[in-house]
């Protein structure tokens, strides 16, 4: 009996579906951490998870579909504010961007400038690859919102417009390496972004 229960402790648990992924994933995403792009090969991957590399080719047969797949792992989409005013709503999104995804815009672009390189890719584009298939980009939805309550009278034409505050605050998260003041959060809504939509701050407060 007891030689019994040794040999049931002992037996490692058999991971199948979404727990074994998960668990695959996760392998994937300390080696993509610690080693940047570069050092995330399947052989890396599969010795971290204590697995072979067919188990890693039969799920994602591309490298870049395991990148996808572990990435999307921790790029998990945003709560959307709506507050019932455009520029409420865009200080909200920004303050939960910063809480939430500094460490990992900075980490993405440090770890993955090898994969743009290589790919020809940027950041926007893989952001837009990890989006949920249909779902717009944020802003679009707020400003699309906007529309409908008649803060806006149309939806600027330019996506760059539209995105224009989450590009802004990216570009200080790389400079500053990390989260954003939440003054410099303000100034990108209020000074950069409402104005290019013909709005002022106090008219949608």
């Amino acid at each position: 009996m007891v030689s019994e229960q040794r040999r049931t402790e002992g037996t490692p648990t058999r991971r199948r579906g979404a727990a074994l992924e998960n668990a695959l994933t996760d392998a994937a995403w300390e080696v993509l951490v610690e080693q940047g792009y570069p050092g995330f090969t399947y052989e890396a991957v599969a010795a971290r998870a204590g697995t072979s590399k067919p188990v890693l080719y039969r799920r994602w047969p591309q490298r870049e579909d395991l990148l996808l797949a572990t990435l999307a792992r921790h790029w998990r989409p945003l709560d959307l504010p709506d507050t019932g005013s455009l520029r409420e709503d865009a200080l909200a999104l920004l303050r939960t961007v910063n809480t939430e995804r500094a460490r990992l815009v900075v980490l993405l672009h440090l770890q993955l400038a090898s994969y743009f390189h290589e790919t020809g890719t940027s950041f926007g584009d893989l952001r837009s690859r990890l989006r949920i298939a249909d779902q717009p980009p944020p802003f679009a939805t707020l400003v699309d919102r906007a529309v409908e309550r008649g803060e806006l009278t149309e939806a600027p034409q330019s996506e760059r417009v539209v995105n224009l505050p989450f590009d802004l605050m990216r570009h200080d998260m790389l400079m500053t390496m990390g989260s954003v003041p939440d003054a410099a959060i303000v100034e990108i809504v209020d000074k950069a972004w409402l104005p290019l939509l013909g709005l002022s701050p106090h008219s949608t407060r």
